[in-house]
């Protein structure tokens, strides 16, 4: 592993390997994008009937969605390329690496525009018309050709390796089993299409998440300036259960269904080992690494521990979410919305913006300050907005399931303004501090190119 034995400073922001540079820069702006529109859609929460004849929610909740998936999944291959290009020297083929980049950006500015325009025609998630959908199979299908042709054999590799062999060909698998619904057979039973539906977008977030935390185990040993733990028998635990979880845990999302019991079972006793072992590599790492090579990766290492503050909050939401008796009363309120979104920024995207610093290091001590003070602005409005929905969600799960028929809907939710009002204020100031990390990016980089 050449690259983890790289330790010369490098004061530019861009790394010499340029393979990765142009899906991090489109990925940055749609997080960007991300930001706009979730605020935009809270503000609609708090005053009811804003934008309605031109913007309305309808339109807002789509965009903010996919910008934010298409925000982790453009990082993560840019990263994966980026790291791979790293360990062999190059990529299999640059063909395939630029013909993935100009369908991907072709797909993304066509569903989001589409989105605009008010042409729906998906399901949740991907709400798009279906035909936007094969440019990103197609460059899916690149991309998978191009990680197994560049690893070339499957003796001897690090789990890294593996887990990003693995994610590509499992968020695949799991994309087109998401369509399974245009043919009739399977949309014409209630039943089979939603536990299709929800089965495939649960294992679609273990496909990403193989891709980033192989990364996070790669970024590890390049910090650390050792192969410790890409080749720990920990590691490939994490591997294991990380591949069980992908095709098992999806099962609390269905408990509402009358699936087989032996599902559920299943899926409660592995959805929540994942994020636990992983949370328990870096917390042992970051006791392990030196203070020289803790400060020439400063600012990876900061936002790989924020990563692992977010684990273990997450970690605790999940396994109350994913007890039976809890799900009933949890499902299709905002403690969901503020698990995913715990997940969602506090661990996707804190550990895909480690990557980024990794990929465009920097030792500017006030570029450091600026990003770092992004950070902690970002940690501390994201915990208060966490906490506004998981209350929310604790009002609205007692409504729905004891008061629903003496107490209307309309009252109910005007009790949860207050929560709306706060979770609006931090999901504002959490927005900036993220804004602080980008645009310091951004600025510093634009400086030193020109």
């Amino acid at each position: 592993m050449a690259a983890l034995k790289d330790n010369k400073p490098k004061e530019n922001l861009s790394s010499n390997n340029t393979i990765g540079t142009q899906y991090i820069f489109v990925a940055l702006i749609l997080l960007l994008c991300t930001l706009l529109f979730g605020i935009l859609g809270a503000l609609q929460y708090v005053i009811p009937g804003l934008f309605r004849n031109n913007f309305s929610f309808e339109k807002v909740r789509p965009l903010h969605v996919s910008s934010a998936v298409f925000w982790i999944l453009l990082s993560a291959c840019g990263i994966v390329n980026y790291y791979l290009a790293s360990i062999k020297g190059k990529l299999w083929s640059n063909k395939l690496y630029k013909w993935q980049w100009y369908l991907l950006i072709i797909a993304i500015i066509l569903i989001l525009s589409s989105y605009i325009l008010g042409i729906f025609g998906g399901r949740e998630y991907w709400e798009f018309h279906p035909v936007l959908a094969v440019p990103i199979i197609i460059a899916w299908i690149l991309f998978i050709i191009n990680v197994f042709k560049s690893i070339n054999g499957f003796r001897n590799q690090p789990v890294y390796i593996w887990m990003w062999m693995t994610g590509v060909v499992f968020f695949l698998f799991t994309f087109l089993e998401s369509y399974l619904w245009l043919i009739p057979a399977f949309r014409a039973n209630v039943v089979k299409d939603m536990t299709i539906q929800w089965k495939s977008y649960g294992s679609m977030v273990g496909g990403w998440n193989m891709l980033i935390y192989g990364s996070s185990i790669y970024l590890l040993d390049k910090i650390s300036g050792t192969e410790k733990y890409s080749y720990s028998r920990i590691a490939f635990v994490i591997y294991f259960l990380g591949l069980f979880n992908l095709m098992f845990n999806w099962g609390h999302h269905i408990y509402t269904l009358p699936i087989p019991k032996y599902i559920q079972y299943i899926s409660y006793a592995v959805s929540m080992t994942e994020l636990f072992l992983l949370g328990r590599i870096i917390y042992y790492w970051k006791t392990s690494i030196n203070t020289a090579k803790k400060h020439y990766h400063i600012l990876s290492y900061r936002f790989l521990i924020a990563a692992d503050v977010w684990i273990f909050l997450t970690l605790l939401l999940a396994i109350a979410m994913s007890i039976p008796a809890i799900n009933i009363y949890t499902h299709g309120t905002h403690i969901t919305v503020a698990h995913t979104m715990g997940a969602t920024i506090g661990i996707n995207s804190f550990l895909l913006l480690s990557f980024v610093f990794d990929m465009f290091n920097t030792h500017n001590q006030k570029i450091i300050h600026k990003i770092t003070i992004g950070l902690y602005i970002t940690l501390a409005a994201l915990f208060v907005f966490w906490i506004s929905l998981i209350i929310a969600g604790v009002i609205k799960a007692n409504w729905q399931m004891h008061n629903y028929t003496s107490i209307p809907f309309s009252v109910m939710m005007h009790t949860l303004h207050p929560y709306f009002i706060s979770f609006l204020i931090a999901g504002i100031v959490a927005s900036i501090g993220i804004f602080i990390i980008v645009f310091t990016l951004f600025s510093y980089n634009i400086k030193q190119k020109s």
